[in-house]
């Protein structure tokens, strides 16, 4: 157990000594893996950000149908039973909301008071509220409802008012998606790069690494090293990579903020949990391991 362990302290010196001995050609390796490994960091910090605000949006789509500004009550009444009864399958719920009712909601907010106070009448319709039943199809089913309510005598137009979060889960999951493409080539940019390194210190010590075979040194012995600067590589790489992630996060926060309080909500980027960049930072050096072993085995083969 003991010699195991001298054997691999051994292995792991002189692979800081081979890191240390060439700094500007391992500075310049750690950088390229680190900016390549910073992009899928900071894309994991928006997608961290924004699930949770979506996760509040109300997902259930509303359809607004206004009347036309001539219809009463009554017949605004007489619509929303009949528009209830005819599509009761698709609808989850049903609201009427008068012109009275509409106009006295805008009278609340300050800023409706002045403009609201010049006009000689009411401007506003009646409106019904469609909630509508999640199901897969829900675009659809919101569009083809829509077409049909627009074409009733009544109606004067209809409005989809959560449209726009379905295409928000849509970028959501097509972000999530080329964030996974984006990581497979991350895995292609760090093995080359641990590839090519390693190759060209095995190549510069060939000599070296065919005396120690000579001398008895087993295969395992002459590999380890370079397996330890392939892994050095992938974890110093992706502390750096979070390192610059962090730094980026700053200006991209104060521009985010300006966008988020517009909007009224609280946005902030963060990086991912200490674990999850844990677990990637393993990955990493793992696969630079495993590229270090493929490129110590090709390039001092007998």
């Amino acid at each position: 157990m003991r010699t195991w362990l001298r054997h691999h302290q051994y292995a792991f010196l002189v692979a800081l000594r081979r890191l240390k001995v060439q700094p500007f050609s391992s500075l310049s390796n750690l950088l390229v893996i680190a900016l390549t490994l910073a992009v899928p960091v900071l894309g994991a910090s928006i997608l961290l950000a924004a699930q949770p605000v979506v996760r509040e949006i109300p997902t259930s789509p509303e359809m607004t149908v206004f009347m036309k500004q001539n219809s009463t009550l009554e017949q605004a009444q007489a619509f929303s039973q009949a528009v209830g009864k005819e599509f009761q399958t698709e609808l989850a719920n049903i609201r009427l909301v008068s012109k009275e009712q509409a106009l006295k909601q805008l009278q609340s907010n300050p800023s409706w008071t002045e403009a609201l106070g010049a006009l000689p009448s009411n401007p506003l319709p009646h409106a019904i509220v469609l909630t509508l039943h999640e199901t897969p199809d829900l675009v659809t089913r919101a569009d083809t409802l829509a077409k049909t309510l627009q074409g009733r005598q009544d109606v004067d137009s209809v409005l989809l008012d959560s449209e726009w979060v379905q295409r928000l889960a849509a970028i959501l999951s097509f972000i999530r998606i080329g964030l996974w493409i984006l990581m497979a080539g991350v895995g292609v940019v760090v093995i080359a790069t641990v590839f090519n390194t390693v190759r060209l210190q095995a190549l510069n010590q060939r000599e070296e690494i065919a005396v120690a075979r000579l001398v008895g040194a087993t295969e395992a012995f002459v590999r380890r090293p370079f397996l330890y600067m392939g892994a050095l590589t992938g974890l110093l790489a992706s502390a750096l990579a979070c390192g610059l992630a962090l730094l980026a996060l700053t200006p991209l926060n104060k521009a985010l903020s300006s966008l988020a309080q517009s909007y009224g909500v609280q946005l902030a980027l963060k990086l991912p949990e200490f674990s999850l960049l844990l677990t990637a930072a393993m990955l990493v050096a793992i696969l630079g391991a495993l590229a270090a072993r493929w490129s110590v085995t090709r390039s001092t083969q007998y």
